[in-house]
């Protein structure tokens, strides 16, 4: 390429810490897609102040100071898919920097998570788990409480990628999706019938299965409490694999124990760990994952894959992917 155009793709990348084996795996890969990249690792907070002065991308977190030293920074690529809170603070959010994140790599593992509790609910499985493990025999046969699932309902709160997966997955079991997202305004494949978030209310007493796939946003913290769930049918089941802050989980071990739904599955919490001897450990009709739902192979290389792609992108001048909304943290 002309000296022009490589001067053009060169800038330099910045690696805030920690920085470890796994920003070195990026690193690599990044370097080799872009040639005349400059990584710089750094192993302190000092480091990160020298070396952000004259960066245009970075990787991690940021705070007030970190953002004030890197004059011309373009480009944060945040570590997760949803941050902690706060990651996306005011400074950050009023600045110029394009933010991005890894928001699609999980769709495939996370989706399988919630058809296997959508599944396990449909027949019975977590009666029948918590019998086995108090050795009680339940009288069974074919009158036994069996969801069909060909007539049943999903309501699904956000559609992105893991709700429009997961809608995808239900019709495979021939039942009728509903998806609510803020941002998307055609249904995705799999989705029946796609409206906004003024239409929960309405929605929520014609679900058989809520399921709740939505990030941590400041509409979404504290999204379902007791008025959400007494909406709900008392033969509805309750799924949430987005944010541990969209439940409050004092609400819904009341909704169990006063049977307003018939069960709720959560592979996050408000809490993590779920603090010893919180009732919802004892809670009926309560299946829970320690936030794992996630797990799977090729993480690794799919965020690999993005952040080499959005280098590219930045050396050429392009659009980046996955870009956020900083402003609603997603």
């Amino acid at each position: 390429a002309p000296d022009s155009e490589r001067k053009a793709m060169s800038y330099k990348f910045v690696f805030l810490p920690p920085s470890g084996e796994r920003t070195r795996y990026l690193a690599e890969a990044m370097t080799t897609a872009v040639p005349d990249l400059e990584v710089v690792h750094c192993e302190s907070r000092d480091e990160a102040l020298s070396a952000l002065t004259d960066a245009r991308a970075c990787f991690g977190t940021l705070d007030p100071e970190l953002l004030a030293a890197a004059a011309k920074l373009e480009w944060l690529a945040a570590p997760a898919a949803g941050p902690a809170k706060g990651f996306y603070f005011p400074e950050l959010i009023a600045s110029d920097v394009v933010a991005t994140n890894f928001r699609g790599i999980f769709n495939d593992h996370i989706s399988a998570h919630i058809m296997a509790f959508v599944l396990a609910f449909s027949r019975g499985m977590h009666m029948y788990f918590r019998d086995q493990f108090e050795g009680h025999w339940r009288p069974g046969g074919e009158s036994s409480p069996a969801t069909h699932l060909p007539e049943s309902t999903a309501l699904i709160i956000g559609v992105g990628g893991i709700g429009a997966e997961t809608a995808r997955q239900c019709k495979n079991w021939g039942m009728k999706t509903v998806g609510i997202d803020p941002r998307i305004k055609e249904a995705p494949t799999g989705v029946d019938e796609l409206l906004g978030p003024d239409a929960l209310d309405k929605l929520l007493p014609q679900a058989d299965f809520v399921i709740l796939t939505a990030p941590q946003t400041p509409n979404t913290e504290g999204l379902f409490t007791s008025a959400k769930f007494e909406q709900m049918q008392d033969s509805a089941y309750f799924i949430n694999i987005g944010r541990g802050s969209n439940v409050c989980l004092a609400d819904l071990n009341q909704a169990l124990r006063e049977d307003q739904i018939a069960g709720a599955a959560l592979d996050v919490f408000e809490t993590e760990p779920l603090p010893e001897g919180h009732p919802l450990w004892t809670a009926p009709n309560f299946l829970m994952t320690p936030h794992i739902a996630a797990a799977g192979p090729y993480l690794e290389d799919r965020r690999r894959e993005l952040l080499v792609k959005n280098c590219q992108r930045l050396a050429k001048g392009e659009a980046l992917l996955n870009v956020v909304d900083k402003e609603n943290w997603f």
